[in-house]
């Protein structure tokens, strides 16, 4: 199990233990995985800053509606930014059959039995879906509150994503990710009333991690709140 993410891929994380002069010398492969994971996310950022393409790194939990905002978002977008997506499950294509035919160049990554995407994989995704006039690129990561956060992709930067039905006391759980989006996107808000969820607690919370966090309140199936994530997306690459 690999303890900078907890993926079990041990051939990306496993951790080598030597035997020096009667000694016994762990060497901890996790940091120079990420070391090269950086070094690729470098290259990527700066093959997108060159094209003038705002990247950003979509990460939440499994079913907090990630793919459901993005068709919306292609959408409303669609003939006033140019957006490309590419988006990462272990296993299957169905999120980009989903998106496919919203405006938008899809790829699919099938990470198989890791749990986020790499720097490397989104390298090679990019050529397919960036063109010419894109101005928006969306990388929908494998659901996890966890893994994805450690894997710079070379993205400008992350948006967390947090549904009512997963509860207020994510950001304090989780708080890397919490801490370090740029911007949080409480979804499902249609659900907070039946759900008996708390706004003014998960807002604390986040302040606790965060203060002054961006955090964006919608509901991609009623629509409210969406006219507030689409002026933000609209600002950031004006």
């Amino acid at each position: 199990m690999c303890e900078t993410c907890g993926c079990g891929t041990a051939n990306q994380h496993q951790h080598k233990h030597e035997h020096e002069h009667g000694r016994t010398k762990t060497v901890t492969l996790e940091e120079k995985v990420l070391a090269h994971n950086d070094a690729l996310a470098d290259r990527n950022r700066a093959w997108l800053a060159d094209r003038g393409v705002v990247a950003i790194n979509l990460i939440s939990a499994p079913g907090s509606g990630k793919t459901y905002l993005l068709e919306k978002t292609l959408e409303a977008l669609d003939g006033k930014i140019k957006c490309a997506v590419i988006t990462g499950d272990q296993q299957t294509d169905r999120d980009a059959e989903r998106l496919r035919g919203k405006g938008a160049p899809i790829h699919q990554i099938e990470t198989i039995s890791s749990c986020h995407l790499d720097a490397h994989q989104v390298f090679h995704a990019l050529e397919n879906v960036i063109e010419d006039d894109t101005k928006l690129l969306f990388i929908e990561n494998v659901g996890n509150l966890v893994c994805p956060t450690a894997f710079d992709l070379g993205e400008s930067f992350k948006v967390a994503l947090l549904s009512t039905p997963e509860g207020e006391d994510k950001p304090i759980k989780y708080p890397v990710l919490f801490a370090t989006a740029k911007a949080i996107v409480l979804t499902k808000m249609d659900l907070a009333e039946p759900l008996d969820w708390d706004l003014s607690a998960c807002r604390g919370y986040i302040q606790r991690v965060q203060p002054g966090a961006n955090v964006i309140e919608l509901s991609a199936k009623s629509g409210d709140g969406m006219a507030a994530w689409l002026t933000y997306l609209e600002r950031l690459v004006q």
